[in-house]
Parts: C-alpha cells; structure tokens; sequence
C-alpha cells in the first residue's frame, strides 16, 4: 500500500538535529517536535495518562515527563561532585579576573573608596560578573556567575569611608570573593572599625557577646565554622550606624532614615526568615535577633519591637535556656530541647546572657500595662555571672541566685554583683509592678480609682515598700553612694550607664504602681506623696548627669520612658495648680516639664524612641495648655534655666550639634577623655542648668525636702518611710 503524501504542515517542519529530540521521544523512539517546554509527543501521553483515575497509592506526574540535553551555558548535572563544581567555578572566577586586568588599562578605577557592597544597588560598576549567595557564615558562589549583580556602593550612602590604597575597585571585589568573604558586608577593615563601635558605644547588645573571642574570631579565615555568623556581623552594623552615620535623615514625624542601617537590618531578617524555616544556625540568629530587636527598640519601631519581643523568647523556650544551666536533660518528650548541652564555660555564659537580655527587652516593652511573653515563675536560668569575670572567663561556680530566690532584690552577693547584674534585678522589678497592674486590672469591672486605698489589695503593700525604697536602701554602698558619674581624670568624666538606670528604674516604677490612684486634691495621700517624689528624683538625677560634660544622648534607651513618667506626674501637676490659681507654681511645673522634654528631643537627635516619647507627652498636654491663664505658657518668664527663654515648644526639631561627639563609654569599657563640648549648648540657651537648693524653692510638699531625696553633699538618695 502507498505511503500517504506528507502534509503541508509536516513538509515544511524542519528536520531535527542530531540529539535534539527530548531523551523520552529518543529513548522510546517517537517522533519529538522538539516543542518547550514539553514536546507535543509528551504532552499528549501525559493528557491520555491522566484522563484515568489513578490506582490507590499512586498519583499521576503533574506536568509531562519531558527532559531536554542541556546545551547552553555551564552544563552541570544535578549529582556533579561539589567539590569539582567549585574548582570549575574558582577557574571561572580567575579567568574573570584576568579579564578585568587587561580592561585596567582603558577603564580608569574609581577615585572614591567602596565602604561595602550591595546586590541590587542602583549605581553600577565596571565589574561585569559575579555574585555571591551568602546565607550563613561560609558564602557559596551561585551555578551562574552573574556579574552585573555585583555592585558597589557610593561613598555618599556609606559612613566613614577609608580608601584602599593602590589596588582598583574590581581587584578588591575579586580578592574578597575569592577569599569567601560575605560581600553583602563592609569590607574587613571598615567591618572591623564598626565592631569597634558597637562595643563601645552601643548600651544594649554587647552583653550578650564574649567580646575577647568575637574580636579573635574575626582574624579568622572567613570559611572558618568558628567565623562569627553573617547575621550577627549584619546586626551589628545596623546598630553600630547610629553612632558613625553622617547621613541620615530625620523625617517630619522624628524617625530617621539611616540606608545602611536599613540594609543591614534587611539581611539579619533574612537569617532569621530562613531560621524560622529551617532552624539552621538557630542560636546565632536568636542572638543576632536580639541585636536587632534593641536597635528597633533605639528608632522607636514599636510593631516590629512587639513581633521581634515576641519571637524571641517565643523560640528561647524550645531551645531550653529557661532551664537551669540553659539545659535539661529531662523535658517530656524532648530531652535537652534543640540545643546539646554547652560545650564550655563560654558557651555557658552566653547562653545566659542571651536568654536574659531577651527576659529584659521583653520587660521594657512591656512597661505601658501589656502581658509578658514569659512568666517569671517559668524562669529557672540563674542570674549571669559579672561582666569581668565572663571576659576574663573566670572559673567560678554558677550564680546562686535566680527568680525564686526569696531575696534577691535586697541581697546581692559581692562576687555576683555588678552594674549589669543590679540593672536586670531593677527591669525585673519593674516587670513585677506591670504584672500587679495587668492582673489587677484584667477583671476588674472599672478602671482603678484614685478614691479607692491600694494598700488594702494583696501584695501592693510589700510591692510599694520594695520598689519605693527597699531596693535601692539595699544596694551594696559602693553602688548605692553614687547614680554612675566618676571622674576618670581631673578633667574627663564617664557614666555607667546600667548603674544611672539601676537608680532611675525604681522612681519610674513607683509612678507606674500608684499613678492610678493619685489624688492631687488631697497632698497627705501616700500614693500622692509618692509619685511626686519620685518625678522629682528622675529630675534631680537628669540635673546631675545635664550639669557634666557628658553626652546624654548616649545613655540607654529606656531612660527616655523615664523621664516620659515624670513628666506625666508634672502635667497633672500644672493641671492642679491651673484648678486652683497658683501661678508661681503652674510656672515652676511649666519648667520642669520643659526641662524633661528638653532632654527628650535631646535624645531624639540620636535615637527616635526620646521623639516619639516628647510627641506623646504633647499628646497628654492639650488639656493643660488649653486651661492655662498664661499668655505663653511654654515660655515661662521665670529664668529658673538658661533654656526657658528659648521656645522650645514651638520647635519640636533640636538642631544637632556641630562639634565632636563622644561617647559615653560603655559600663566594661572605660575609656578616658570622652567627653563632649557643652558650651554651645549653654551660649544658645539651649542646655539645662546644673541643679541647686533653690530649683524647687516654691514647691511646698514634702515640707523642708530640697530635691525629694537627693542630697548635693553627699551624692546620696534618702528614701523616707
């Protein structure tokens, strides 16, 4: 029988060339169209295949099984040997190199010096080929070497610039990739120089890290498994930008824009994104999450503080680092939890650490009245060791005291004291007031009344009596005697910052437990007497560090809520004396007030949370400079400050200072000459007077008590029954 004529359509499909076919059609001998990406063959045993149910336990493919030769590009087959991948792509990368060499020649480098690189950038450079995938502490090259992704930052984004002498942009790129370092961070120097002022500077983070093995690990080659983690190394950039950054923008409503803070805080979140999922790296990602999350908690990000406050110790549990010594070995179900029991004394020391920074971050941002993440009775992690005693890695036996100890807010053992040690027992004692007040207030059909007596509820009596004066009466004399101010030398001073807070904490902490039910109509009231005690003793204090030539700006975070506290009490305040006519009064209120909100937008210059807290004190405000009988009230007349002339009020944005700054030095690090020139601030009328016995002069309550507790002579706090 004669072969059929060929249609038209067949007649003009071009013959296929040898081994294009799809290997199914080849392997079964079928006519293949070559079709992508599945060939009409393919597709129309996949449609007759999956037209009939599937037998139970089995399922049809989901897509034709349609498979073509590799042809183009770098052909590399799924079960290829790693190791002769990545000798196949050093050599690509080397004869790049060689390339780039030979185009020095025409293309002249850049004269500006790269700070760090960035895929994805919108500058381009005139390196045109590879990229780097770097998700955890060893970066691998991608299968395709794309070049154009590889870009460099402009000087203009990235602060601090130092040049690399002799040696173009592309070379730098090259030797780095080549050596496996992490080019989504700063080169190594530039790195290094922002470790430096993260452990510095930074009041928060560095608890948590054993700086003499961070610094030691950093020397090592970047494919080291002991190289610190790409997500802590990001963490730390981020947080470090807020004391390097020239270029930074301050929006209307006080939050900054920092681009390299952004970044950085972009890739961490990656890692911690990829962690959720896979658990990979877990420890470092928590650890470099706690990083973060202060950062955060510094710009005033208050959603992303709450989830990252909420995360971490959501996911500290699992890992077991509520349990004595970080480790149980008897946990239903899953003994020792994610992590193997610690290895040394370091590691040890750490896991503590970490897990009490996540307990006091989640206290801080707790302090407006929200539940806590973790419940104090399911705390079992001793109190960490001394600063001195983690980095020097002293062998000394656990911490003796945790959350049950019976007294572990009035005894402190010398060998387990220090500034950090008492600034966690002081945010712990703070988490106890929110806890009385959210408990107390859960069921409660109406709000707390200034009418009813606290002291008749269970528990508020021996909560009053701790925080209002038990505390700080029982700290050890070297640290009673003193809120943190020492003279380094004869003409520079520093401040410990933990220990400043220790003695700030407790005033907060008594406003935040009897404001509910102060009475200003009735000044015998205890709950009266004691807010505005307290209010004073966090203006007293403020005074003593403004009157130095310390930067403020550099304290921690949490002072700014403070001082926020104090200022609430002195807005009732003015609200009561507006009430009853007395305008000397009213006018010395308006002037602590301003002097708080001063030192508010102060620290909004450097960090956003002091911003935000001023604008939500306005808030509180409206009604007072509503009723207030002065023509203008935000100018008291009365020059009890230098600043008060200045309207303060009607220019919300402190002008940054033009002059050197230096930090205060971080409470383990105690650095000479680190101070900052004051006399701009005082010759423009903007800086507050150091205080004298005659600031609260007018104030009738308590009777004969100049400064509510502070005594100049001695630097000592009275605490009155």
């Amino acid at each position: 029988m004669p072969k059929a004529p060929p249609s038209a359509s067949t007649a003009s499909r071009p013959a296929l060339r040898r081994n294009q076919a799809c290997r199914s059609c080849r392997k079964r001998k079928l006519k293949c169209d070559a079709a992508r990406p599945h060939c009409g063959t393919c597709v129309k045993q996949w449609q007759s295949l999956i037209s009939v149910p599937a037998p139970p336990g089995y399922a049809h493919p989901s897509e034709p099984q349609c498979v073509y030769d590799p042809v183009d590009g770098l052909a590399l087959a799924p079960d290829t040997d790693p190791i002769e991948k990545i000798r196949m792509l050093e050599e690509e990368v080397s004869k790049l190199k060689i390339q780039l060499q030979e185009q020095n020649n025409t293309i002249s480098p850049p004269r500006h010096s790269q700070a760090f690189y960035r895929p994805g950038s919108a500058s381009s450079s005139s390196v045109s080929s590879v990229q780097t995938l770097a998700m955890g502490s060893k970066p691998v090259l991608h299968d395709v070497m794309n070049v154009s992704a590889l870009v460099l930052r402009h000087e203009s984004l990235s602060p601090e610039l130092r040049s690399v002498p002799n040696r173009s942009s592309s070379d730098a790129i090259l030797e780095l990739i080549h050596s496996g370092w992490n080019t989504d961070l700063p080169e190594p120097h530039m790195l290094d120089h922002y470790i430096e002022i993260f452990f510095k500077c930074d009041p928060c983070g560095p608890r948590i890290l054993h700086r003499p093995s961070f610094l030691s690990a950093m020397r090592l080659h970047p494919r080291d498994p002991a190289f610190p983690h790409s997500a802590i190394l990001h963490a730390i950039c981020a947080s470090a930008s807020r004391w390097s950054s020239r270029n930074v923008a301050v929006l209307p409503d006080g939050s900054r824009r920092d681009d390299f803070a952004e970044y950085h805080a972009s890739k961490t979140r990656q890692y911690i994104d990829k962690t959720m999922a896979t658990g990979e790296d877990i420890f470092q990602v928590v650890q470099a999450c706690i990083l973060l999350s202060w950062y955060f908690y510094q710009e005033g990000r208050w959603v992303e503080i709450w989830i990252f406050a909420g995360f971490q110790t959501r996911i500290s549990v699992p890992l077991r680092l509520n349990y004595p010594g970080t480790f149980s070995t008897h946990s239903n179900g899953s003994p020792g939890g994610y992590l193997p029991p610690p290895k040394d004394f370091r590691d040890l020391e750490s896991r503590r650490r970490t897990w009490w920074m996540s307990i006091i971050f989640d206290r801080i941002v707790s302090v407006g009245g929200w539940i806590h993440a973790i419940d104090e009775r399911d705390i079992g992690t001793e109190l960490p060791l001394r600063g001195e005693d983690f980095d020097t890695e002293q062998l000394i036996p656990s911490n003796p005291q945790d959350m049950i100890t019976e007294d572990v807010f009035t005894t402190h053992l010398p060998r387990y004291t220090d500034s950090f040690l008492l600034l966690i027992k002081a945010i712990m004692l703070f988490g106890r007031v929110t806890d009385f007040n959210v408990r107390s207030n859960l069921r409660a059909p109406t709000a707390p009344s200034k009418h009813q007596d606290p002291f008749a509820m269970p528990g508020f009596s021996d909560l009053d009596s701790l925080v209002h004066f038990g505390f700080l009466e029982n700290l050890p004399h070297v640290y009673r005697f003193n809120i943190g101010v020492t003279d380094v030398s004869g003409t520079a001073q520093c401040v410990d910052t933990d220990l400043y807070l220790v003695h700030m904490i407790p005033h907060a902490a008594t406003i935040t437990l009897h404001n509910p039910y102060m009475d200003l109509n009735d000044l015998q009231r205890t709950s009266t007497n004691r807010c505005i005690r307290a209010a004073q003793a966090v203006l007293s204090a403020y005074f003593m560090l403004s009157a130095t030539s310390l930067d403020v700006t550099r304290l921690h975070p949490f002072v700014t809520i403070c001082w926020y506290l104090a200022a609430v009490v002195q807005v009732q305040l003015c609200k009561h004396f507006i009430e009853i006519g007395d305008n000397v009064r009213e006018a010395q209120v308006w002037e602590e007030i301003n002097v708080l909100r001063y030192a508010m937008l102060n620290y909004g210059t450097r960090s956003p949370i002091g911003t935000r807290q001023e604008k939500l004190l306005q808030g509180l405000m409206r009604e007072v400079v509503r009723l207030t009988s002065q023509k203008r009230p935000l100018e008291v007349g009365l020059p009890l400050y230098p600043f008060s002339h200045a309207t303060l009020f009607a220019s919300p944005n402190v002008p940054p200072s033009s002059t050197p700054i230096a930090p205060l030095p971080n409470p383990s690090i105690v650095s000479q000459g680190e101070a900052r020139t004051y006399d701009h601030m005082t010759h423009s009328g903007l800086a507050p007077a150091p205080a004298t016995s005659s600031l609260y002069p007018v104030l009738s309550w308590p009777p004969n008590d100049i400064h509510n507790g502070f005594q100049q002579d001695t630097g000592a706090w009275r605490y009155p029954q």
